[in-house]
């Protein structure tokens, strides 16, 4: 019996339907399941709660915020997750939500492979040099600015050797996982995901003379706040976070424990790149070649 947690996102259409199907397949694959709280409303009435030491893999229906919400879900146990896709872009998931068969039962099957992600430990210090929050997070930490549009003065070093001191609407620290997400907005650069980096990338920087960086995973950053407005955030992932004063300090460096990503051997990092974001700007060249 492998026992499969369930997260999804209730904004996202066809909810009920997929977690039918799934509570359908279930006993013949040999899953035992269980949900994340937001779900158990519409699980079923003997619908049981996520323990998370308690799982041997967990599933996400929605799309990439889904996924990321279940890496926090299961804390720092080595869990792997299968990701669904029932939106549109779902950089993170591994397929759409008419596989969802197919992908349980070779789930079932051990037909899979798990990519480690790389992750980040996160810590914002207060005055007195006292942890006053932590985190970790797949995707990326964000300090950025409130709603205010004034540049912040941002200092950032490296393993106690100053980086850059300069002006912006803030910085991204970033996985490669994350290299996809908002440091690609930012104009960061796209990282392959198994690989062990941290990428440093200013937002709107105030220069011409700054671009982003690429740092190994061995790197402890700081980074502090000189000046700019008094209404600062850390963001973790894009979904939890603080605020942030300019007497305090974040910390980040490589957490010790990655998540594990569910793939199938076929699947391919740049296919995902070429459907989801057109990379290259050939997409209907390689479509008409698939014919």
């Amino acid at each position: 019996m492998i026992r499969l947690g369930v997260a999804g996102h209730l904004g996202y259409g066809g909810l009920s339907e997929v977690l039918a199907t799934l509570r359908r397949l279930a006993p013949d694959l040999g899953l035992s399941l269980s949900y994340e709280a937001s779900l158990l409303e519409v699980a079923g009435a003997d619908a049981a709660i996520i323990r998370p030491a308690e799982l041997d893999a967990m599933v996400t229906l929605g799309g990439d915020g889904t996924l990321l919400r279940a890496a926090r879900i299961v804390e720092e146990l080595p869990v792997p997750i299968l990701g669904i896709n029932l939106g549109h872009l779902g950089f993170l998931t591994c397929c759409p939500a008419e596989s969802l068969e197919h992908a349980l039962g070779r789930l079932a099957a051990g037909e899979y492979v798990v990519e480690p992600r790389m992750t980040l430990d996160a810590r914002v210090r207060d005055a007195g040099g006292l942890d006053r929050a932590t985190w970790r997070a797949l995707n990326d930490v964000v300090l950025h600015k409130g709603g205010f549009a004034r540049v912040v003065t941002i200092w950032v070093q490296a393993n106690g050797e100053t980086v850059a001191h300069y002006s912006a609407d803030g910085i991204v620290l970033a996985t490669p996982t994350g290299s996809t997400a908002y440091n690609l907005s930012a104009g960061g650069p796209v990282v392959f995901p198994t690989l062990e980096t941290i990428l440093v990338t200013p937002v709107s920087a105030h220069t011409l003379a700054l671009r982003p960086l690429v740092l190994p995973p061995t790197a402890e950053i700081t980074v502090r706040v000189d000046d700019g407005p008094q209404e600062l955030l850390v963001t973790v992932d894009g979904q939890v976070g603080a605020t942030f004063a300019r007497d305090e300090t974040l910390v980040v460096q490589r957490s010790a424990h990655p998540v594990p990503i569910v793939r199938f051997p076929e699947s391919s990092f740049f296919a995902t790149m070429r459907e989801k974001l057109h990379w290259g700007g050939l997409l209907e060249r390689d479509e008409r070649s698939k014919c």
